[in-house]
């Protein structure tokens, strides 16, 4: 036998190769477009990607989550989603060359991949049970059937005619093992793997695209029911922003954040559309006298307050953009605990920590203290005159000023349990962040921006403050290394919103840091030692630098 003969049964041909790699790549398309399908029979939240991806974030290390918000911002979650996709894709490579030879092994490799989603689903905080597992299971099912098929196309093959061989081989003496081997051919079935892969790959585009669209259908009642909320007039509105509370200098945030553009960092990859007309809220738990479960109907029947709240990231670093300033509608959280008979600690009440959940099963754990100590702590209804936008937590969401979002700001809640911060630890402390975290005292320089180049002369450095539920005595800014300037602060709405300043800064010529730094009402300075993010937010002054033309 020739050499390339015995090459051609211990190995397929490299077109072979490439056309099984391109099969296991259709498989998993078609493993996914199907768990789609699935999962709209199930809840989006179902589907393996989504649940891998959220058992993915579960994992990761409280320092890379931090690494990630602050190169990808709010982007995070599609950098995750792509990112998963494409290992996924490797995985699909790879599977589709090795069952050109191993058919079986191919398509076990491709349930093995459903059975990581499978349990990624079951395993998500929010599960539903076994039925969570379906679209992962059925899809993995439907892809491996197609792999198997694909690359049986790939691996058919025929005996040459004895004809045939003596022609090639002139004396059939001299072709005996030729003869008797089962030569493997490369006369595979072109002409049908062609039509099955295009079948599949079309078959596969209909399907996930009816699974989108019957995913994106399940979210019609939530939206609808936001669309009929109308906020009744609050029985405390909040007092009228003062006309001074924001300097007329470009290029510094506006005092009251849009809601288009209020950041969000939260673990959701797919954002919960709830049905205000279906949701509730239960209030339970140690100390509660009373316990009591809510409807929307039943808070929007209470009286409202409207408060100017300023809220804040754990994960903005010094100058970073995580926080934002809005106008909150809701019911005073504190009534609401009071009536289920419940009491602080400081006046012997025995639970110190409420822990409010979320539909998606996150956890956030709040000082019971803190949110019953007089502040405006709210269970907020509307955000800057409407009803909350889905992605900041329709249809009821808390906001307690003064304290990070991590372990205050709950959206999609629908749990309230009074416990103990030795008896349980939220989704954020077992990996890693405070019990307890206040907002530190921050400013920011919102212009110039780092690295502009102003003209010499007079340039305007201005930005914004906050020390929510303290409030801004003093802001100051450093030209390089020379004395500290008082910033003129603009006028202070409330002390749990940020403050406005600005200083007209005589520019010369040549480089130049600038530097930040502000004092709240109880007389602490913004610290000048610059820590991270985790455990309790960052620390350290703001600088930009600029070069002067």
């Amino acid at each position: 036998m020739r050499d390339e003969e015995k090459d051609q049964r211990v190995r397929p041909g490299r077109l072979r190769l490439a056309l099984g790699a391109l099969s296991g790549v259709l498989a998993g398309f078609a493993a996914l477009a199907v768990a789609e399908l699935v999962a709209a029979g199930v809840r989006p939240q179902s589907g393996p990607v989504v649940a891998v991806g959220g058992a993915s974030i579960d994992a990761t290390p409280a320092a890379v989550k931090d690494w990630a918000i602050r190169h990808f911002g709010t982007d995070d979650k599609l950098v995750l989603q792509l990112g998963i996709l494409a290992v996924l894709t490797v995985l699909a490579l790879a599977l589709g060359a090795l069952a050109v030879r191993w058919r079986r092994t191919g398509a076990v490799g491709v349930l093995l991949m459903g059975a990581v989603g499978a349990a990624a689903a079951a395993g998500r905080p929010d599960s539903t049970g076994l039925i969570d597992t379906l679209p992962s299971v059925v899809g993995a099912l439907a892809g491996a059937l197609l792999l198997y098929a694909l690359t049986g196309r790939l691996t058919a093959a025929r005996r040459p005619a004895a004809s045939e061989r003596a022609a090639e081989c002139g004396e059939a003496a001299e072709c005996g093992e030729a003869a008797a081997g089962p030569l493997v051919s490369e006369s595979w079935d072109r002409r049908g793997f062609v039509l099955a892969a295009a079948s599949a790959a079309a078959a596969s585009a209909v399907v996930g695209a009816v699974g989108r669209t019957l995913n994106a259908e399940q979210g019609r009642d939530a939206v609808a029911s936001r669309d009929r909320v109308v906020l009744p007039q609050a029985g405390s509105p909040a007092r009228p922003v003062p006309r001074r509370s924001a300097p007329r200098v470009p290029g510094i945030s506006p005092f009251t954040t849009p809601n288009s553009s209020f950041y969000r960092v939260d673990t959701a990859l797919v954002v919960p559309k709830v049905d205000a007309t279906a949701w509730r809220l239960r209030v339970h738990g140690k100390g509660v006298r009373r316990p009591a479960d809510y409807s929307f109907d039943d808070l929007l029947r209470r009286e409202l307050i409207e408060r100017d709240i300023t809220l804040t990231c754990v994960s903005n670093e010094v100058g970073g953009p995580y926080v934002g300033n809005a106008r909150w509608t809701g019911v005073r959280l504190a009534d609401l605990l009071t009536e289920c008979g419940v009491r602080p600690p400081s006046r012997g009440g025995p639970a110190d920590q409420l822990v409010a959940r979320s539909v998606d099963g996150m956890t956030l754990g709040s000082p019971v203290e803190d949110v019953m100590d007089g502040r405006d702590a709210l269970l907020a209804l509307g955000m800057n005159g409407e009803p909350l936008p889905f992605e900041h937590g329709f249809p009821v969401r808390m906001v307690v000023p003064g304290l990070y979002g991590f372990v205050s700001a709950c959206k999609w809640i629908e749990d309230i349990e009074l416990t103990t911060f030795d008896a349980y630890d939220p989704y954020w402390v077992k990996r890693g962040w405070a019990r307890r975290a206040p907002v530190k005292t921050q400013s920011r320089i919102d212009t110039p921006k780092p690295f502009a180049r102003p003209r010499a002369g007079t340039v305007m450095i201005a930005g914004v403050a906050w020390a929510q539920h303290r409030g801004i005595d003093r802001v100051e800014v450093r030209v390089d290394d020379g004395p500290w300037q008082e910033a003129h602060l603009a006028a202070e709405d409330t002390p749990d919103t940020w403050r406005q300043w600005s200083l007209p800064w005589q520019a010369a010529s040549g480089g130049h840091t600038l530097t930040v730094r502000a004092t709240d009402r109880t007389g602490t300075v913004q610290t000048s030692r610059r820590t991270g993010t985790i455990p309790d937010g960052a620390g350290g002054w703001h600088s930009v630098v600029v070069t002067v033309d």
